[in-house]
């Protein structure tokens, strides 16, 4: 993988958390109620991704994205996914069919995007120390 890669994964992950926010923010109600979750589980999750998607931009505007923070992004991408398996757990009685499947997916998608970014962190560590 090389530095652009990363850099564009990381950009990728910054506007999928971006779109998760805007529609914590703005539709919180009507897709909690598509997928069977509570509003406010819906845009805390938002808010969570706007936090997120500002360390995916820092990170992607650096020379060489800083290898520890590419490696915190990873590691909470992989609380994402505890966190919506969590939530599957918590909610499958009262959740639809499409927001089961949907929560699923996009946690097995923010996976591949750990996967990534931690493959990426080692890239960078060897670009900044050459």
């Amino acid at each position: 993988m090389s530095i652009r890669n990363l850099k564009n994964i990381l950009i990728a992950d910054a506007v999928t958390c971006t779109g998760v926010f805007a529609i914590g923010l703005l539709a919180a109600t009507p897709v909690g109620a598509l997928l069977g979750l509570p509003a406010n589980v819906v845009a805390i999750g938002g808010w969570i991704c706007l936090a997120a998607a500002l360390l995916m931009v820092v990170a992607a505007l650096q020379k060489a994205p800083n290898a520890a923070l590419v490696k915190l992004i990873a590691l909470g991408n992989l609380g994402w996914v505890a966190a919506s398996f969590a939530v599957v757990a918590t909610f499958a009685a009262a959740m639809t069919g499409i927001g089961i499947a949907v929560v699923v997916a996009q946690a097995f998608a923010v996976l591949g995007f750990a996967i990534l970014e931690w493959k990426g962190a080692a890239v960078s560590a060897q670009a900044i120390t050459a």
